[in-house]
């Protein structure tokens, strides 16, 4: 990073970068790194050394349980933790419903909930998204009408994420269908083993299962599960997905895998010599760079500003992120050049074995790009990030 550090923001990296490299699990370190798949324990075990110690909310309050750290600690911490091989903390409890529940939730629900999301002792998934209401959110279809004491909930979410290994999910659903579309939803937290919850699995370009959909049929939510006020969701799914788009942006994200970009030129070989000394690659290489720090800028004003809360400017943060992993993902594939073309979802796999250089490659370049495809969708596509931003920002 082209930063000038204070002394104590850099021997706040040096305690990050230490820690990272000596207690991210090894088999952990190597999956990641290759782009095999995670399994649900090896987030669980990260995220309970990252608990054990005092490190495992970075982006909380302390009087929640988090660190209290300020906008450049939370960002030198994922950096680190990135460069190290470290799996991206899971986003939906920390960084969704955490702030969600803060902000909006009773003091019953941050008591009950809060700490668990932090050892992940409750595995959160998003309930957004449905079939024909993605990027038109208002326009959901799934019911919840009150029967005394509960919320008997019929629909159907897609596209969730990691719901297979879910214990709860915050879903939003409709209570008022008479009133305009974004008056009438409300925020539920509902248990994904209740009865009547199906989770069917949607394969992906390289062949694995991060997301699937979900079937809500006259499934039982207790009163108490619902945030804030009936038919105030929207706002708060507002808020959440201001919190979305900045993780989003995935800054830890593009400096790993540019490090991982370096290495792969360093040791590609053309005309008897590195690729990484052929002056027009390192051109493209730059480019990537200096995308990437300025992201790195307006990801720090962003967090920076706005007492951390974001705003319109997380579509930016969205767009921009979306847009330098895809590039990375899209030189990586070049650089691996026919490596890339046999690929085979079982290299991914957590126990699948490398031998040599080229399967390695094939696998991280030809998963990564065509799985990069989706971030230019998911948590709002570029399309609709733009009319947020002409709106919001442009007035226009």
């Amino acid at each position: 990073m082209n930063l000038t550090w204070t002394a104590t923001e850099q021997r706040f990296r040096d305690e990050v970068r230490a820690f990272a490299q000596q207690q991210l699990p090894q088999d952990i370190r190597e999956r990641t790194l290759r782009h095999q798949r995670l399994e649900r324990d090896d987030y669980v075990r990260w995220h309970n050394i990252l608990a054990d110690h005092g490190w495992g909310a970075p982006n909380w309050p302390r009087e929640h349980g988090g660190t209290g750290w300020n906008a450049m600690q939370r960002l030198i911490f994922e950096i680190e933790c990135f460069r190290a091989g470290a799996p991206r903390l899971l986003p939906f409890g920390l960084s969704m419903i955490g702030p969600v529940l803060m902000k909006y939730g009773s003091a019953e629900q941050c008591a009950t909930l809060l700490p668990r999301m932090i050892r992940v002792e409750d595995w959160w998934c998003q309930g957004y998204s449905e079939p024909g209401s993605g990027s038109d959110l208002a326009s959901l279809k799934t019911r919840a009408v009150r029967d005394g004491d509960h919320y008997v909930v019929n629909g159907q979410k897609t596209w969730t994420t990691l719901a297979q290994h879910a214990d709860k999910m915050f879903c939003l659903v409709r209570t008022d269908p008479d009133a305009r579309p974004q008056q009438g939803i409300s925020m539920l937290l509902l248990d994904m083993r209740s009865p009547g919850v199906t989770v069917r699995p949607i394969r992906t370009l390289d062949g694995g299962q991060e997301v699937n959909e979900v079937w809500l049929e006259d499934v039982r939510v207790p009163a108490s599960g619902l945030v804030g006020e009936e038919n105030k969701g929207w706002t708060y799914a507002k808020y959440l997905l201001g919190h979305e788009r900045t993780g989003i942006a995935g800054l830890g994200h593009c400096y790993r895998e540019l490090g991982v970009l370096k290495s792969m030129a360093a040791q590609t070989q053309v005309r008897g010599r590195p690729l990484l000394a052929d002056s027009r690659f390192r051109d493209r290489l730059s480019n990537l760079e200096i995308d990437i720090m300025a992201l790195e800028m307006l990801l720090l004003r962003v967090a920076s500003s706005n007492d951390g809360t974001p705003g319109p400017q997380a579509s930016i943060l969205k767009i921009r992120g979306s847009e330098i992993q895809q590039d990375l993902a899209m030189l990586q594939m070049e650089v691996a050049g026919p490596c890339a073309w046999p690929y085979d979802p079982d290299w991914l796999r957590a126990d699948a074995a490398f031998q040599g250089p080229g399967p390695a490659m094939a696998a991280a370049a030809g998963a990564a790009y065509v799985d990069m495809r989706k971030t230019s969708i998911y948590g709002g596509t570029t399309e609709v990030q733009k009319g947020i931003i002409a709106r919001m920002m442009l007035g226009l």
